[in-house]
């Protein structure tokens, strides 16, 4: 019993170490690409905002923040184009439906909102950014905790990627999202390695085409 309870302590002392030296690593290799301002912000021409929650049908702070520091960028006309990315997999849960009518009563042209129906990951966001929506650079516009991994998943898979902070105030939990950033990121890096498709791709939607915001959509 005690043979195997060494095993076991090894094994997890091991996990750490891993989780911990991946950690560093991704942190390390794309803290400089972290924007905290607008001043010297590089222009690109897509900005990319993760969903993040929605109460009923609004944003929740997480997303309200990400969407506004979006707007504000396409306002300053830092990016050009708008693709959010989120989960509407389900009827009462629309993350994508919010986010659209947000940018649209807050002054953003339709026909520069791009829509990723799909994005039910990080991982799948900025996989389904390359492949499905053929976009080599990007804005990443999220809070900070999870800007490293974005970044990281983005410049690995070919999305050249930069990242805006959206962090404003306080947020409900954000001492255990930070948390389990550590496990998100570890995963994140196998699934660079293994080149992990994701579940659902579907057809082409070039991003310098025709947006696929759709206006029969409920606002």
């Amino acid at each position: 019993m005690k043979k195997y309870f060494k095993i076991a302590l090894y094994l997890a002392i091991i996990g750490l170490i891993a989780i911990v030296s991946v950690n560093y690593y991704v942190k390390n290799s794309t803290k400089k690409y972290i924007h905290y301002s607008i001043k010297k912000f590089p222009k690109n021409d897509v900005g990319i905002i993760f969903g993040a929650g929605i109460n009923g049908n609004q944003p929740s702070k997480y997303l309200k923040d990400r969407l506004d520091a979006g707007i504000m960028l396409w306002k300053a006309k830092r990016i050009n184009k708008i693709l959010l990315s989120g989960d509407n997999g389900r009827d009462e849960y629309d993350e994508l439906t919010v986010m659209k009518n947000y940018c649209y009563n807050h002054g953003v042209d339709t026909t520069k909102i791009f829509i990723d129906y799909a994005g039910f990951d990080t991982y799948s966001t900025m996989y389904r950014a390359k492949h499905i929506f053929k976009i080599k650079k990007a804005t990443l516009i999220s809070q900070e905790y999870h800007l490293n991994r974005a970044i990281f998943i983005g410049n690995k898979l070919g999305v050249k990627s930069v990242g805006y902070s959206a962090n404003q105030g306080e947020y409900l939990g954000y001492k255990y999202v930070t948390f389990r950033e550590y496990g998100s990121v570890f995963k994140s890096f196998f699934d660079v390695l293994r080149n992990r498709e994701p579940r659902f791709l579907g057809g082409e939607i070039n991003i310098n085409g025709e947006s696929n915001y759709s206006k029969e959509d409920k606002r």
